[in-house]
Parts: structure tokens; sequence; C-alpha cells
């Protein structure tokens, strides 16, 4: 049987439920051996950061803290930012498969507003070659809003999670009954106000920016 790693990678500035939810759902749904949740460094289609990488970082692993399944921390991503290196999936990608070797499953998560935006990616047609992309489609969203080269080569590697679990990688899901939308963007302008946005960050993530008054205008 293959060992079955889903990769969530973000920004996480803050982390927030929808993330959590999001690596939950796959987890289950692909019966992953590991959760392999990704920082970024320098992430280049994004403004400038507000909280730090080791505060990314540590909001990260709160966040995901007392899991079923294991989940760890990649630091390569802020690793190659420490060297002035920008952030590209493709070279995460070939780095966890160097590392997880030929045969391990890896599925690629994203929210369906990244996969809008797939054939911006670095090399984007060739990340099927190391991972599966699994999307959770965000209420509304259809398939044929794509743009046609991401819709096609979206489309003509749907598989199952069945399929997922037990191959190493090509294969693309997406989660239409995922209805969870909260934007990090929405979350920073709340506390900015002085609201806690405790429905929306994990009670151990609040308690952190509280503690290292993050996100205060």
């Amino acid at each position: 049987m293959a060992f079955r790693v889903a990769l969530l990678g973000g920004s996480y500035d803050p982390v927030h439920d929808g993330h959590v939810a999001l690596g939950e759902y796959f987890a289950n749904l692909l019966q992953v051996d590991q959760l392999r949740v990704i920082p970024t460094g320098m992430p280049w289609q994004k403004a400038t950061l507000k909280a730090s990488a080791r505060q990314r970082a540590d909001m990260v692993a709160l966040a995901f803290a007392g899991r079923a399944y294991s989940v760890k921390v990649d630091f390569q991503e802020i690793e190659r930012a420490a060297q002035g290196l920008p952030t590209y999936t493709i070279d995460t990608l070939r780095n966890l498969r160097d590392e997880l070797g030929p045969q391990a499953s890896l599925a690629f998560l994203m929210g369906a507003d990244q996969l809008q935006r797939l054939d911006t990616w670095r090399e984007w047609q060739s990340l099927f070659s190391h991972a599966h992309f699994c999307v959770a489609a965000r209420p509304g969203f259809d398939l044929a809003t794509l743009p046609p080269a991401v819709e096609q080569a979206f489309s003509s590697r749907l598989g199952t999670p069945e399929q997922i679990r037990n191959t190493p990688h090509g294969l693309t899901y997406l989660a239409r009954d995922f209805a969870v939308d909260i934007s990090a963007t929405q979350i920073r302008a709340a506390l900015q106000r002085g609201e806690k946005a405790d429905s929306l960050i994990p009670p151990l993530v609040l308690d952190y920016i509280e503690q290292h008054h993050l996100y205060r205008s």
C-alpha cells in the first residue's frame, strides 16, 4: 500500500478554520498517513505578509494540533525565502517527491480560487507529474468558469478517492460539497477593527494572535 500524504500550502496569514476544514476533509477522504502543511516563504503572487514566517508556522502548528492523523509543518519554502528565493509549487513538489519516493501518493489540496489561476503558476502543466490535485469547490463554482486550458487539464484527469489513494500522481478530484468560504483578508480586517473573529479562527491561534499583538492597526 502506498504511503499517502496530503499537501496543504498557504500563506497562513493567519491560518483559519477554512484551512483546517480543508485539510480535515481530504485527510479523511483520502485516508492519509500524513498531512503536510507548508507555509509559503515569499509568495510571488501576494503582497507583503503581515506575520513573520516563524509566527505563521507557529499558528499552523497550533491550528492542526491533536489530529487523529500525523501532521507535519514543512519549512522548505520558508527556508528558501531566507535565502532570498521565491516560492514556486513546482520546486516544492519536486523536493517532496525526492524525499518521499516515486510510489508515495501525494495529493496537493487547494481551493477553487487557486484553481482559477493555475495557468499562471510556474510550469503548471508539469505539476501533475508530481502530485494529484484535489480541489474544494466554493459555493456556485463550476468547472466551466476555468480558463480553457486549466479546465481541459483538470477534467481529463478526474479520478476517484480510491484511485488517488493508490496511485502516485496525475489525477484530480473536485469536492463539490465543500462549502466553507473564509478569507484571511476578511479576518485581518475584522481583527484590525478590534473584533475577535473567534468564529473563524481556532481558539489556540486566536490566543497566539492576541499574545503577539498581530494584525492590529
